[in-house]
C-alpha cells in the first residue's frame, strides 16, 4: 500500500518536479547531530521551607491577623496572646532590679567608708570583710534580677508570634480566645521560594544522576525550570524500589507552587543520528516522504523513515546520507504538481 501510494505521488510531481527552477525552491542539507535520548520521570514541587509555629508562652489567643491561604510577609504579626501576666513579670523583675541596684550602691558607700578606717586601725579586719561580703551580694543581686528581666521580656515578647518566612499560611490550629501552652502549635505553612522537585528514578538509571549530566525539569505547558544541585537519597523506596531525588529549582516569575506536577527528563543516551528540518516532510496518509535536490536542481521525492522529535528538526532513520539537501517547501512543490 505505502508503495503504491509513493508511485502515484511520484507520478503527480514528476511534470512539476522537471518544470519548477532550482531557484524556486529552498534547500537545507542533511545534518549529522547528536540525539540524546531521555527517560520521563514524574516530579512533584515541594516546599524547602514548612514549618508549624508552636507557643512558647502560656496565655489567651487574643489576635489572627490570618486565615489559611493568606499570603505572609517575613516578620508579620500572626497571632498575639494576652500579655497581662508577662507584661506583671517583667515589671516586677524590673522593680527587683531597682531595688538591687539601691542596697548595691548603699553597699558600696559603707565598704568606702569602713576602708579607710580598717586601714588607720580605727574599724576592725571583721567590719572590713562584712562591708566586703555585703558588697559582693549586693552586686551578685543585681545579676541576678538583670537575668530575671531578660527572661521577663523574653516571654513578653513571646506573646507576640511572626512570621519566620514570608509564605502562605495552610492550617490554623488554633481559635480565638484559646488558652495555649507552650509547645502547642498554632499556624502551619510553607514558603514560596526556594523550592525543589521530588522525583523517583528507577534503579538502572540513578548512576546518570548528577548535576552536570543535563538533567531538566519541564511544567505541563513546555515550560523549563531553572535546575540547581541535585541530591542524591542513599537508600531506595519500598514500593517501587526506586531511589528518590531532590533537585533545587528557581522559581523566578514562572508562578509554580508545591504540590504541583512536573516532567523530569533524565538522559540516559546519546548517540549521533541524521536531522531534517521538520517543516521539510511531506505526510500524505501513512506515506512520509522528503523532496531531494537532484544532481540536476530538480526536486525527487523519497521515501524516509522518522525517528525521534526534538524541537524543530526530526530524526532521519532511513532513506537520506549526510550532505544532501531537502525542499524547505514540500507542500508547495506538491501544491504545484496537482495544479498542471
Amino acid at each position: 500500500m505505502k508503495a503504491r501510494l509513493l508511485v502515484m505521488v511520484a507520478a503527480m510531481i514528476w511534470t512539476a518536479a522537471v518544470s519548477t527552477p532550482a531557484g524556486a525552491v529552498e534547500w537545507l542539507p542533511v545534518e549529522r547531530a547528536s540525539l540524546v535520548e531521555s527517560v520521563r520521570l514524574d516530579g512533584m514541587i515541594e516546599a524547602v521551607q514548612e514549618s508549624t509555629v508552636s507557643a512558647q508562652t502560656a496565655g489567651t489567643i487574643v489576635e489572627l491577623p490570618y486565615d489559611v491561604d493568606d499570603v505572609v510577609e517575613a516578620g508579620a504579626l500572626i497571632a498575639r496572646l494576652d500579655d497581662t501576666e508577662q507584661r506583671a513579670r517583667l515589671e516586677q523583675a524590673r522593680a527587683n532590679l531597682d531595688e538591687a541596684e539601691a542596697s548595691l550602691e548603699d553597699a558600696r558607700q559603707r565598704y568606702e567608708r569602713v576602708e579607710p578606717l580598717a586601714e588607720r586601725g580605727v574599724a576592725s579586719q571583721s567590719d572590713l570583710d562584712q562591708a566586703r561580703n555585703a558588697l559582693s551580694a549586693a552586686r551578685a543581686r543585681v545579676t541576678q534580677f538583670k537575668s530575671a528581666i531578660e527572661e521577663a521580656r523574653e516571654q513578653f515578647d513571646y506573646t507576640r508570634v511572626t512570621a519566620p518566612y514570608g509564605g502562605i499560611i495552610t492550617a490554623r490550629h488554633v481559635e480565638l480566645g484559646e488558652s495555649v501552652r507552650p509547645g502547642q502549635p498554632l499556624l502551619s505553612g510553607f514558603a514560596l521560594d526556594p523550592l525543589r522537585v521530588i522525583a523517583s528514578v528507577p534503579q538502572r538509571y540513578i548512576d546518570r544522576v548528577g548535576d552536570e549530566n543535563g538533567l531538566r525539569v519541564v511544567l505541563d505547558d513546555g515550560r523549563e525550570l531553572t535546575s540547581g544541585r541535585i541530591t542524591r537519597f542513599p537508600f531506595a523506596d519500598a514500593p517501587g524500589h526506586g531511589v528518590t531525588v531532590r533537585i533545587a529549582v528557581d522559581n523566578g516569575d514562572l508562578g509554580i507552587y508545591p504540590g504541583q506536577l512536573v516532567r523530569v527528563m533524565l538522559p540516559v543516551e546519546r548517540r549521533e543520528t541524521l536531522w531534517i528540518p521538520a517543516e521539510s516532510l511531506l505526510r500524505r496518509s501513512e506515506l512520509r516522504a522528503v523532496f531531494v535536490r537532484a544532481d540536476s536542481g530538480e526536486p525527487r521525492l523519497r521515501q524516509v523513515r522518522i525517528g525521534a522529535r526534538q524541537g524543530d528538526r526530526l530524526e532521519v532513520l532511513s532513506g537520506l546520507s549526510e550532505g544532501e539537501e531537502v525542499a524547505l517547501d514540500p507542500e508547495a512543490i506538491f501544491a504545484r504538481s496537482r495544479s498542471q
